[in-house]
């Protein structure tokens, strides 16, 4: 059997197996998963809440922005507090105050060591026993802690709406004013955020710790790491140690074959661009106009950390709440990185095949004007929903569902799922020849035909959640869509696309790229797709998730240690012939990209990835530091190689192409990324950590931390780097804006030109 049958083999066999694996993890997700009472009642038989709060509960808080304020379980956004852990603390110190006075007559604070420790143990023991009866469906709370609950809803329906007294802590929490709309609404959010936090507080029947395995991080409350959480994290070392030395072992053994001489000649630039390959430059052009708004969206979003309500004096939360700037900047980043990817296949798939299918330049321009649409349509439901415009339920349709990368209404979401399937359409009948073709390339276009596929399907695994799903459910699909859309399919796609690239350019031997793309991707999806499970560690979901998220997520690093060769290889064959001039920049993106590869999604990766690290820094600025170095370094420095390639096809022997403003742009982008991640987001979320070791989960998200003297100086030494950041973004909008000049002009004068003969 040869190697690239083998190859495949293994490849399907990877994909089969951990499919398999991720949904029968799903269905234990949704057995498992922490119940939805009928209702909520005290010993005294009052009904403190219904299903019915705690459903509509959950789509108030979806409205005003969900994830992009603040946090639940974890998942979020880092300004305002986590409101599980918030919710928690709170109510367990109204509890304390309550008891300190019914049995001593004073203060909790006023007690001695040893009264303290007596009312907390006898807080763990009202707290964390399971009362949930499944026949009736109710829970039964204590009169001690109903009471303790009752005056906490008036602190959130205080925050939540516009009273002065709360207006110091809304703008510690980047607030707006007014955040939810009326007074039965912000009721009914309270309903939702006891869910969640009675979810991490109280045992699994049976068991000794929580529905999210005794997350967050508290002790007067009994929640400390399980012995599942260490024992798994220190496995998951284990074998990263053992995958990286095995993937060595084989890197060494391999016979490695000189590159071919490079032709003479550029085989691309004689080739002229088809009618559909020219309307692709539309989406490259859109693809930095998103750029560049999104990096304009990140400065205001993170001067909220400092500020909170305003912009350099500016009220201007209440035009842009910190909720939307962050919805956008997020759902951008997405968006543009997309942008560029879709275009780079509309622009492949003919060069492959050679075959320009009629109508293939329409169905581009179609295609871009319904992108154009979903864009800016649901940006402005967005804005709306959080403006509290909707009622509830048409802001889930048309205006925020509340859920980081997927916020857009769900609406929209059909509507760019469509896009997709129209995408994929378009790829599938301009390469369709070229699949039917034989020779050693063959596998390489296949895998690249079946990540187009994955690409064009997979994004509706969002749809699988509707608007009352049960919020661990619905963490379960949203992360099939971050983490398998994105991080998974584009990856192949982008693997195989380089290759492709790379030997239609003459540098690399059609058998080499094919045995490596293969074997590459089977390793990439060997962790990627079970470690999808990483993110579920504690979003009320069951030990066997710690486990196979542990182990399967530390092998998703294991490429990444070796990928230091591709970077050195790809930077050799900018000067491998004097014609590679052309490409030097779109090379050096692709040089970039694995760098932050290793650095950005490797070793800032593997600092959240075991279960007992991400117990105490889930949500905090290390998150972040990962999310930007991993996002941008390589999906975005990617999307910018690919784009370069395309462009300089597109382009030709223009004089509008200017390597200069490629430089500077190149190494903007990344020396300010890099700034941003060292200078603030991880140090940052290093004092969190911190934090969270010495006072529990919820003080690491409190503004006694978040602006403190120190880190409002960390996030304000982020500035440089975001500036030096947005510069690149400025060059490369520059770069862009000159060419296009340039082509306009040239397209003038050849019109002239052809008039005067």
């Amino acid at each position: 059997m040869t190697k690239q049958k083998l190859s495949i083999i293994s490849l399907l066999i990877v994909c089969i197996a951990s499919f398999t694996v991720l949904l029968s993890i799903g269905s234990d997700i949704y057995r498992e998963a922490p119940p939805i009472p009928t209702q909520v009642v005290s010993t005294q038989g009052e009904v403190i809440y219904t299903k019915e709060d705690i459903q509509r509960g959950q789509l108030v808080w979806r409205s005003m922005g969900g994830h992009q304020l603040g946090s639940i379980w974890g998942h979020g956004s880092y300004i305002a507090p986590d409101w599980t852990a918030d919710w928690l603390h709170r109510e367990a110190d109204n509890w304390l105050e309550l008891a300190a006075q019914d049995t001593f007559g004073k203060p909790f604070s006023q007690l001695s060591g040893s009264q303290q420790a007596g009312l907390e143990q006898a807080l763990r023991e009202d707290v964390r026993p399971n009362s949930y009866n499944p026949d009736t469906g109710i829970i039964t709370l204590s009169e001690r802690r109903s009471d303790a609950i009752s005056q906490l809803q008036q602190h959130y329906i205080g925050l939540f709406g516009d009273d002065p007294a709360w207006q110091p802590l809304r703008k510690d929490y980047a607030m707006k004013e007014g955040t939810v709309s009326t007074a039965e609404r912000r009721q009914q959010l309270t309903a939702f955020f006891f869910w969640s936090a009675w979810a991490a507080g109280t045992e699994r029947v049976d068991k000794d710790h929580t529905y999210t395995s005794n997350w967050p991080y508290d002790p007067v409350l009994g929640n400390t790491p399980t012995s599942s959480n260490i024992v798994w994290s220190i496995l998951s070392i284990v074998v990263l140690i053992a995958g990286v030395g095995a993937l060595a072992w084989y890197h060494a053994a391999l016979k490695h074959e000189s590159l071919p001489t490079p032709p003479s000649q550029d085989p691309l630039f004689d080739s002229k661009p088809t009618a559909s390959q020219k309307a692709v430059g539309k989406y490259f052009l859109t693809a930095i106009g998103l750029f560049l708004l999104q990096v304009f969206l990140g400065g205001i979003t993170a001067h909220y950390g400092v500020e909170g309500q305003d912009f350099y004096g500016i009220p201007l939360s209440e035009i842009l709440p910190y909720s939307v700037t962050r919805t956008w900047h997020t759902q951008l980043a997405v968006f543009w990185i997309a942008t560029a990817w879709l275009g780079t296949g509309l622009y492949i798939a003919p060069a492959l095949s050679g075959h320009e299918p009629k109508f293939q330049r329409q169905g581009v321009n179609v295609l871009w004007a319904a992108l154009v649409v979903v864009v800016l349509g649901s940006m402005a439901g967005e804005w709306l929903a959080v403006q509290q415009y909707f009622d509830l339920d048409t802001s889930y349709l048309i205006g925020h569902q509340g859920q980081e990368y997927i916020d857009l209404g769900r609406v929209w979401q059909v509507l760019l799922l469509v896009g997709l399937l129209i995408w994929l359409t378009l790829v599938t009948r301009a390469i369709r020849p070229a699949l039917s073709q034989q020779g050693e390339m063959r596998a390489v276009v296949w895998v690249l035909y079946a990540s187009c596929v994955a690409i064009g399907l997979f994004y509706g695994a969002g749809l699988f959640q509707g608007k009352h799903t049960n919020l661990a459910i619905a963490e379960y699909w949203r992360w099939w869509v971050v983490h398998l859309w994105v991080e998974g399919f584009f990856e192949t796609f982008a693997t195989s696309v380089i290759a492709l690239m790379f030997v239609r350019l003459g540098l690399i031997r059609a058998a080499t790229a094919n045995s490596a793309v293969l074997f590459t991707t089977v390793i990439f999806l060997t962790g990627g797709l079970i470690g999808t499970l990483h993110h579920l560690y504690f979003t009320g979901t069951t030990t066997p998730v710690i486990a196979w998220g542990a182990i399967f997520s530390a092998l998703e690093v294991v490429p990444l240690a070796l990928i230091g060769f591709e970077a050195v290889e790809s930077y050799r064959m900018r000067n491998a012939t004097p014609w590679m001039r052309r490409y030097k920049w779109a090379i050096m993106f692709f040089v970039a990209t694995a760098f932050w590869n290793l650095f950005g999604a490797g070793v800032l990766g593997f600092l959240i990835n075991p279960p007992v690290s991400l117990y105490f820094i889930q949500g905090l600025n290390t998150t972040a530091t990962h999310g930007h170095g991993a996002f941008m370094g390589v999906y975005g420095m990617l999307g910018i190689g690919l784009m370069l390639f395309c462009l300089r096809g597109l382009a030709g022997d223009a004089k509008g192409w200017d390597d200069k403003w490629l430089k500077w742009a190149f190494w903007s982008l990344n020396i300010g990324l890099a700034a941003m991640l060292l200078m603030s987001l991880l140090p940052v979320g290093l004092v969190q950590f911190f934090a969270v070791i010495e006072n529990g989960y919820w003080y690491a998200r409190s503004p006694a931390v978040m602006h403190s003297p120190l880190v409002e100086t960390l996030i304000w030494l982020r500035m440089p780097g975001d500036m030096l950041f947005g510069a690149g973004g400025i060059f490369l909008g520059l770069f862009l804006t000159k060419l296009v000049l340039d082509a306009i002009k040239s397209g003038k004068a050849a019109e002239t030109e052809a008039l005067s003969s």
